[in-house]
């Protein structure tokens, strides 16, 4: 009997590679593919040397190609600067243009590592893409649907970031560390071996290697041939008085407090963003807090799209407590969430997803009321 074969997306770090490591031992034929995305030199300050992220650097495709060497199993490179420029780097930008604040991880998984590398896959043979997502995946023999699980070590879950995956992707998707956590990873990995058993987690985004994403976006922009100045404007209260000026609406998001330089007896935070006419609203903690918010672009898992409201908890951000809400369809793909307690900083762009207990039903993106 053939054995089935498993493209194994490898990204340098100690959870990929474990993933690598427990596919091969169930006796999967495992291929590697590393993904070179982006190119540090660019976006760089003029006679700055470029700075490298933690993840998907050229480091970690030694590191990757190393641990393919270990492991005895073929291993590719492939470039998709272009692709990830084009799917994932121009939305940043926009968004942030936009007064968004976005979420690129979750694009990233649904168009670079599901999309294009499953494509990748299927040219070699594979039977399935596997990656080190600490989230499970089911198929419910009655109704023939993929579901998608929270991975059993709550603090390592990944779940929220996979929400945008098709019923075809979920089908070709494996995550062999779904089960385990963090200890065992790194438990397994150091049994075979493997020299980055110790390797730290990556934190930032892999293109903002600094995590300065305003001077980022300034530095794209700039490099397209145009300019952040367009960006700036005033900063006023929810009234439209007028409390100072800011350098451009791609250096706040909802909830912000810091680097407002403006006296107040209280704490100000931004409580809002009118990219239309590029205003920053400004106002006091309890302003932040919403009840309700609409989404828009809806990926459902659980189920096909619903045409009644249902109840379920929902993630407004990847390390925000689930909070119990009402979801409401709308025409358009629009759905409006009714929360059962006021949330904090509900900010557009970013993902909103839906969670019966362990199970992802599905999310949308955080819109702008109507």
């Amino acid at each position: 009997m053939t054995r089935r074969r498993v493209a194994v997306a490898m990204s340098g770090g100690v959870d990929s590679s474990t993933a690598a490591v427990l596919l091969k031992e169930q006796g999967f034929e495992v291929v590697g593919f590393s993904m070179q995305l982006w190119d540090q030199r660019r976006n760089s300050e003029t006679g700055a040397a470029p700075r490298f992220g933690s993840c998907c650097s050229l480091d970690d495709l030694y590191d990757a190609k190393k641990v393919a060497a270990q492991l005895s199993i073929p291993h590719y490179v492939v470039n998709l600067e272009h692709e990830f420029e084009q799917q994932v780097v121009r939305a940043f930008v926009g968004d942030y243009s936009r007064g968004l604040t976005p979420s690129p991880c979750v694009l990233c998984n649904s168009f670079m590592k599901f999309d294009h590398l499953m494509r990748l896959a299927r040219d070699v043979e594979a039977d399935y893409v596997a990656t080190g997502h600490y989230a499970r995946i089911t198929r419910d023999e009655r109704s023939g649907r993929y579901l998608l699980w929270k991975g059993l070590d709550r603090e390592r879950d990944q779940s929220y970031f996979l929400f945008g995956l098709n019923q075809d992707q979920l089908a070709h998707a494996m995550f062999p560390l779904g089960g385990l956590g963090k200890t065992d990873v790194r438990q397994i990995a150091r049994r075979s071996g493997l020299e980055v058993a110790e390797k730290p987690d990556s934190q930032e985004i892999c293109f903002v290697a600094d995590g300065d994403y305003s001077r980022f976006v300034e530095n794209y922009l700039r490099e397209d041939g145009g300019s952040a100045t367009c960006l700036a404007g005033e900063v006023v209260d929810r009234e439209g008085r007028v409390m100072g000026s800011h350098q451009g609406i791609h250096r706040y998001t909802i909830g912000q407090r810091r680097g407002l330089g403006i006296a107040h007896s209280a704490p100000l935070y931004v409580i809002d963003i009118h990219p239309h006419n590029r205003r920053i609203i400004i106002g006091e903690r309890p302003e932040l807090a919403r009840t309700a918010f609409h989404a828009s672009g809806p990926n459902w898992i659980a189920f096909p799209s619903p045409a009644r409201p249902f109840r379920a908890s929902v993630k407004i951000r990847s390390r925000h407590a689930e909070a119990p809400a009402r979801i409401v369809p709308l025409a358009g793909d629009v759905l409006r969430i009714d929360l059962d307690a006021p949330q904090m900083a509900v900010t557009p762009g970013q993902a909103a997803v839906f969670y019966h207990g362990d199970q992802v039903v599905g999310g949308a993106w955080i819109a702008r009321d109507p």
